[in-house]
């Protein structure tokens, strides 16, 4: 199974709207908006990828949140409006965010927590699991820890099980630790079923995308390298990806880049350096991708620090 056979190949994210925010109404009502999915459509991309966070659709008793669904309905209609696929992304869940900031803990040691990623997941399912072929399911962004694998690839089955009796067809996305690092990929279980599709992210190498990044403190904030010191061509991503490629392979299954980006602190003409040579490598193993993201949040290929190099940016996303 791939995801190109659903169509869903090039992509956008639509960060920063029902996740990673302050949740306002001003922020949830107009960060994205009609003409947002209308340009993502003009732009060529197929699909967006919509991150959101459980506290728009659950509380922490486990009451379902009424306009949370009310707001994903019209996310989802206007993507089906503008010809558009989407990945619903589960990026925060009680006990967890990949982000310390946000002081979730907890999630892979407590049955309390895991039920409530259950029972949002089913009402998720139960929604939208009547169009495969326009949702995906991603079931949780970027676990972190190498120690929680265990407990996450027996969360995710059992998660896949009970969603599966609602949403039989749909595809769904797993990604493994260490923030979904495509070299963790070979850890995760094997499929629950035949739509069921290893997702991974890629900042690599992290020191050239994510230069200056205040929220990256293992590297200076004032280092700057240039695309040609960084290392990175196409034979570091070949080696990057080589053993998530076999076990996709091993295990009949497919892989999705469902984050990747470049910082705007880095000049756009060396972002676009390194986008065509990624480009390159995802194309030739087919595998579909996901740009992070379309505006602001630190790497928007919608904001002013693109304009120059835009048209010929978008060849390569």
């Amino acid at each position: 199974m791939n995801l190109y056979d659903f169509g869903f190949r090039r992509g956008v994210n639509l960060g920063g709207w029902m996740s990673q925010c302050d949740y306002s109404e001003e922020r949830l009502n107009t960060f994205i908006t009609e003409p947002d999915f209308a340009q993502i459509a003009a732009w060529g991309f197929d699909h967006v990828r919509l991150p959101v966070d459980f506290n728009i659709f659950q509380k922490t008793d486990g009451t379902l949140i009424e306009s949370g669904f009310a707001r994903l309905d019209r996310a989802a209609a206007l993507a089906e409006q503008y010809h558009l696929k989407l990945v619903l992304d589960l990026h925060k869940t009680v006990g967890f965010s990949f982000d310390d900031g946000e002081q979730e803990n907890g999630f892979f040691g407590n049955a309390a927590y895991q039920e409530l990623f259950y029972q949002l997941w089913e009402a998720f399912a139960a929604r939208y699991g009547n169009r495969p072929q326009q949702i995906a399911f991603e079931l949780l962004n970027e676990v972190t820890d190498p120690s929680y694998l265990d407990a996450w690839n027996r969360i995710a089955r059992e998660c896949i099980r009970r969603i599966r009796v609602l949403a039989p067809e749909t595809l769904i996305l797993v990604g493994s630790y260490h923030n979904n690092s495509a070299e963790a990929v070979p850890e995760l279980d094997a499929p629950y079923d035949r739509k069921v599709i290893y997702n991974f992210h890629c900042y690599e190498p992290l020191r050239f995308t994510h230069q200056g990044a205040h929220w990256v403190p293992i590297y200076p904030d004032d280092e700057r390298i240039p695309f040609e010191e960084s290392g990175t061509d196409e034979a570091y991503f070949e080696a990057l990806f080589a053993a998530a490629i076999e076990k996709a392979e091993r295990e009949h299954t497919s892989l999705y880049c469902g984050e990747y980006g470049v910082i705007d602190i880095v000049p756009a003409e060396d972002a676009l350096k390194w986008f065509r040579t990624i480009h390159a490598v995802l194309e030739r193993h087919r595998i579909p991708r996901c740009v992070w993201s379309y505006k602001e949040m630190n790497f928007g290929i919608a904001d002013p620090h693109f304009d120059a190099v835009r048209e010929e940016l978008l060849q390569y996303l």
